[in-house]
């Protein structure tokens, strides 16, 4: 699993048989139905160039999708949210992040070993404590359709959007996002624990926020680009998480 993961973040579009062909490759005398049991396992689907974690529930109300031809340009515009895998030492654990569109800014995150909404929800609450998007995007997965999540969305008077099934890049910073956290934190570290994952991705996300230089913006921080505007005190953020 902790191979087909690093294999799924650099090339997300191989599916069953190549990743069974490139397992083979490495050693692994294994067939497709183990294979495509193990992705299934981790929420991994080629071609979808995410994590397919986020499964739908057929009596949650689907919103439309708010972002076609919609031009970002500032912060709190638009925010999003997804749900990735995270491997540990023994095992894996979800990860949620919140995330602004226009500064890259992570606004909070969770770890969870289930899927259901709690986690998600505890992540959009933390995030509403530094503000409050116009729209915030989310994929059609039941923990983002659930009664929970979307009330927090409606008592706080923010548009909701959602991704139109088979749409690629309706959440690419979330996917880049994902990419960075793992090429620079979670596959360098090992973490052998929820907690210890918990610590090191928290260190993580505050230096990808106050430290970390974006090309995509002009070479400034997440922070001088979201927090110049809207947060006040950037030591505080990400501290609950």
């Amino acid at each position: 699993m902790n191979l087909l993961d690093e294999e799924y973040t650099k090339h997300p579009f191989y599916g069953v048989r190549k990743m069974r062909e490139f397992l083979r490759w490495s050693g692994y005398n294994i067939g497709k139905d183990h294979v495509r049991t193990l992705l299934r396992k981790m929420g991994l689907v080629a071609v979808y160039p995410k994590p397919n974690i986020s499964k739908g529930h057929p009596e949650n109300k689907i919103y439309p999708y708010l972002l076609k031809d919609l031009e970002i340009t500032r912060a709190n515009q638009v925010w999003s949210v997804d749900i990735t895998y995270i491997r540990l030492a023994q095992g894996f654990v979800y990860l949620v992040a919140i995330i602004d569109w226009y500064s890259r800014y992570v606004l909070s995150f969770r770890l969870s070993n289930t899927l259901d909404a709690d986690f998600c929800v505890e992540a959009l609450k933390e995030a509403l404590l530094f503000g409050k998007p116009e729209i915030f995007n989310t994929d059609q997965g039941s923990q983002f359709t659930s009664q929970s999540f979307i009330e927090e969305l409606v008592n706080n008077q923010i548009s909701i959007s959602m991704d139109a099934k088979g749409r690629a890049f309706d959440n690419i910073f979330v996917e880049r996002l994902w990419r960075s956290v793992k090429y620079e934190n979670v596959y360098l570290n090992g973490y052998q624990s929820i907690p210890e994952a918990k610590q090191g991705l928290r260190e993580y996300f505050k230096f990808y926020n106050l430290e970390r230089f974006h090309q995509a913006l002009d070479y400034k921080t997440p922070w001088e680009v979201h927090g110049e505007v809207t947060l006040k005190k950037p030591e505080i953020a990400l501290c609950k998480s």
